[in-house]
């Protein structure tokens, strides 16, 4: 199986300053975990594409976009306590945002079998009309909008330890795409409620999974068979988004979960056979740790390749099984 590894070296040139966890220097650790992954000839490398106002509006408005726009051109700054922009922040994240539509593009026309966006800055923070959380447009939500807008039924899975309140906003009362959160509670964002579901014609189609700190990959591969691969079965998706978030590494300084680049590689080769080949994104989002991100992308492409690589060993013991029985029960019920 082969997989596209689309990414831009502009990106590089969103500078966060210095201390910011989310730094250019992340895009090399993942670099150095493509050479890692033993699955370099299966690697076809591509780069991003920026994305047009049209298909970046189908989830954000034109006074947003706008303000942004005028903000980095005006020599940028902090937007939050969290989120930086330069002037260059408005053009890496256009090109952010079109990685994901390249990709879709990529795969209709049979250039590989699956992809993945190594993409900064990261997007599933970004709500509709807020930047916030490291993120500045949401990547993954404008990549699906494309292809629900085309009659395709989305499921995106997101196992970032943030919850993606971004993505969940774009799509709580959308019927045509399921969004599956995975993340540390309590934590950044405070979002992400076992009983937020969705709304109105999208009830339902949230399917939200707080897990305790210490999680380990046997809950969340837990998840995958007993909440997820059902509920996904049910929804009969045509396409499969990953949120690709490694910050629930065991490793990482900004959360307490419990898992390894092993669990990350079990946790992608189970969601990756949810849909039919060449049906699949993956999109990074977090992870802070240089040597975890770099161990998690390899087992991460390695997965996507259909190769099994476990850089570490996956990790059984910790809590978090009630939460997986919790969910199936509101949901499958």
């Amino acid at each position: 199986m082969t997989v596209l590894f689309t990414t831009h070296p502009r990106y590089l040139e969103h500078e966060t300053g210095t201390g910011h966890p989310e730094r250019p220097a992340r895009l090399q650790a993942v670099l150095d975990g493509v050479r890692a992954s033993g699955v370099e000839d299966a690697v076809v490398r591509v780069e991003a594409r920026a994305a047009t106002r049209a298909e970046v509006e189908r989830v954000h408005p034109r006074a947003f976009l706008d303000a942004l726009e005028r903000f980095c051109a005006g020599g940028g700054g902090d937007i939050d306590g969290d989120t930086v922009a330069v002037p260059a922040s408005w053009d890496a994240a256009l090109l952010a945002a079109g990685a994901g539509l390249d990709a879709i593009e990529r795969l209709d026309r049979g250039e590989a079998d699956a992809a993945f966006c190594a993409v900064r800055p990261p997007g599933h923070h970004a709500t509709p009309d807020r930047a916030m959380g490291f993120c500045l447009l949401s990547n993954v939500a404008i990549a699906a909008a494309a292809l629900a807008d085309r009659g395709e039924r989305v499921a995106i899975v997101d196992y970032d330890a943030h919850h993606g309140n971004g993505t969940q906003a774009a799509f709580e009362s959308d019927p045509r795409v399921l969004y599956v959160s995975f993340h540390e509670s309590p934590l950044y964002p405070g979002t992400g409620a076992m009983v937020d579901v969705g709304t109105g014609a999208g009830r339902g189609t949230t399917v939200n999974v707080p897990l305790p700190s210490g999680a380990t990959g046997d809950v969340y591969r837990a998840g995958i068979e007993v909440v997820v691969a059902p509920r996904v079965r049910e929804f009969a998706p045509t396409w499969l988004l990953i949120s690709a978030g490694f910050d629930a590494h065991r490793a990482d300084p900004l959360t307490s979960m419990g898992l390894t680049s092993g669990d990350f590689a079990d946790l992608t080769r189970e969601l990756v056979g949810l849909v039919p080949p060449g049906r699949v994104v993956a999109f990074l989002e977090g992870g802070y740790d240089l040597e975890a991100l770099a161990h998690s992308t390899a087992a991460t492409l390695a997965a996507l390749a259909g190769v099994e690589l476990h850089p570490e060993a996956p990790t059984t013991g910790g809590p978090g099984r009630d939460v997986i029985d919790r969910v199936a029960l509101l949901h499958l019920s």
